[in-house]
């Protein structure tokens, strides 16, 4: 036989409807699906009730229910039994370790003749959701901080210029205490998304488990339900923290409801109440926010009677993991492959690695300060980061022997060399590399100029070195040519003899 079950309130009034028109009992049953012996019981409730149909029309779901259902003795809107506070149990619940089995049994050793198991888990389902219109997540202390911007904007006025240029406002909330952190930076790229997590860390004093972000492009690489795709550097970040990555899903806001909350509050406590005032600097602006940030976490929240800061303190700041002895060093990483001329490229400036790795992929990790290439996990060079001047930056150790010999030829080298044998050699020198768009390609013409002059005296030298700059002839044949002629730059001023013969017409003949 079926057993009897409690029907909706809508079932109740089909029933006292059917029953008052004559239907009998059998065929209640058979209209509403449910047993004969649950329409009969119902019926009976509402003839003990004084219930008849056409009902009051005042007469709402929940006091016909009352008046159906509540045992006699036992007045509207009061239970039987002792009431824990579940206020209180809620953040006892946060704690590490804590179920609501052992709240329970907690509970029921100081009230013997307190609720039941399933009925106390009830209750205190009844009263989480009371907290927010949605089922609140169960969040444990130390577990989760939950990371997101914010849509609205903080403006900031250039002195100068008075131009307003708007800042992201980003924000992290811990799971168990809702403790909060804010500040506002340029944007929303990965050096300032990483930044703010190092400064939310040191915030907080400690680390939680998980970081739960949203799919932004600088945390996520790919946004997925099943393997999402964790930036390279914001990994990175995470690893020297020794903390997980677990991105909310897609198109799933309350996976983070705890940030959303979180946004929407600052939005209204910070901006809010920041709206009139007038920011010249992000120092500025964060001096402020950092302000409001003090009173949203002391402000004391009306359903639980406690402040987020007392939960961090209490409750959460313990279960957080201590921070490593140095903050993370923002790096970027990039994947590279070496060309031809063993260099590979990082925004437009080129650094080289040893020659065999050409055609090899490597890791590029770039700091402020420094260019790092790894290959198969290894270091295999470093460099200092270069964001002005030459575009190369080449280590001779990782050239090729005849290309390191090339790469010790400089301009600077090249005039030593003159300037041993004289200055008029060393003008001669002088005059080449200046005479080439790029002083690199006089290395050549120098080079086989001072392999002419091992042939013949320092003197000797010196006197072809000023009749070529005289004449400007910068080239090796020219040199070639004067040493091979005996030409003497110390008498190519002098006018040359005149030949006295009998052919030859004087200056006379052209008057």
């Amino acid at each position: 036989m079926p057993s009897k079950r409690r029907l909706t309130m809508r079932h109740i009034r089909q029933m006292l409807r059917l029953s008052a028109g004559g239907t009998s009992v059998r065929e209640i049953a058979v209209v509403l699906g449910i047993a004969r012996s649950t329409v009969q019981d119902n019926l009976d409730r509402a003839k003990a009730a004084g219930l008849s149909w056409p009902l009051p029309g005042e007469l709402t779901d929940d006091a016909l229910e009352h008046r159906l259902f509540t045992r006699a003795g036992v007045k509207q809107g009061q239970r039987r039994r002792h009431e824990p506070n579940w206020a209180e149990l809620s953040i006892e619940l946060k704690k590490p370790g804590v179920t609501l089995l052992i709240l329970w049994e907690e509970y029921r050793s100081v009230h013997p003749g307190g609720y039941g198991y399933s009925r106390f888990c009830e209750l205190f389902r009844g009263f989480e959701q009371r907290l927010s219109p949605t089922m609140r997540q169960e969040h444990a202390a130390g577990d989760k901080v939950f990371v997101d911007y914010s849509g609205k904007k903080v403006p900031i006025v250039d002195r100068k210029t008075g131009e307003v240029r708007e800042a992201e406002l980003f924000l992290g909330v811990l799971g168990a205490s809702s403790f909060t952190f804010a500040e506002v930076t340029w944007s929303q790229t990965l050096p300032d998304w990483i930044g703010s997590h190092v400064r939310m860390f040191a915030f907080f004093g400690g680390v939680p488990r998980l970081i739960v972000p949203d799919n932004l492009k600088s945390g996520v690489s790919r946004a997925s339900f099943y393997d999402p795709e964790i930036n390279r550097s914001y990994g990175m970040m995470a690893s020297h923290y020794g903390v997980g990555v677990l991105p909310a899903r897609p198109r799933r806001p309350k996976d983070k409801a705890k940030v959303e909350n979180g946004v929407r509050f600052a939005q209204s406590c910070i901006l809010g109440r920041l709206r009139k005032q007038t920011f010249f600097s992000l120092t500025e602006a964060n001096a402020a926010i950092a302000g409001v940030l003090e009173r949203i976490n002391n402000h004391v929240m009306r359903r639980l009677g406690v402040s987020r800061r007392h939960l961090f303190e209490t409750v959460e700041r313990a279960a957080l993991a201590s921070l490593p002895a140095e903050d993370y060093e923002f790096a970027e990483w990039r994947f590279a492959r070496v060309s031809t001329d063993y260099h590979v490229e990082f925004q437009s400036f080129f650094y080289s690695v040893p020659h065999g790795l050409i055609r090899q992929q490597v890791d590029i990790r770039a700091t402020v300060r420094m260019v790092e290439i790894f290959h198969r996990g290894k270091r295999v060079a470093v460099h200092q980061r270069r964001y002005g001047g030459p575009r190369y930056g080449t280590d001779p150790a990782h050239m090729p022997s005849s290309h390191r010999r090339y790469a010790e030829w400089t301009p600077e080298r090249f005039r030593r060399w003159g300037a041993s044998i004289g200055p008029q050699t060393e003008g001669l020198i002088t005059a080449i590399l200046a005479s080439r768009p790029h002083p690199e390609q006089g290395f050549r013409t120098c080079l086989g100029i001072l392999r002419l002059y091992r042939d013949i005296t320092g003197d000797r030298a010196e006197a072809v070195s000023a009749r070529a700059v005289e004449i400007g002839g910068l080239t090796c044949k020219t040199i070639a040519s004067l040493i091979a002629t005996h030409k003497d730059a110390r008498h190519s001023t002098e006018p040359a003899a005149v030949m006295e013969h009998a052919n030859l017409r004087g200056p006379g003949y052209f008057h």
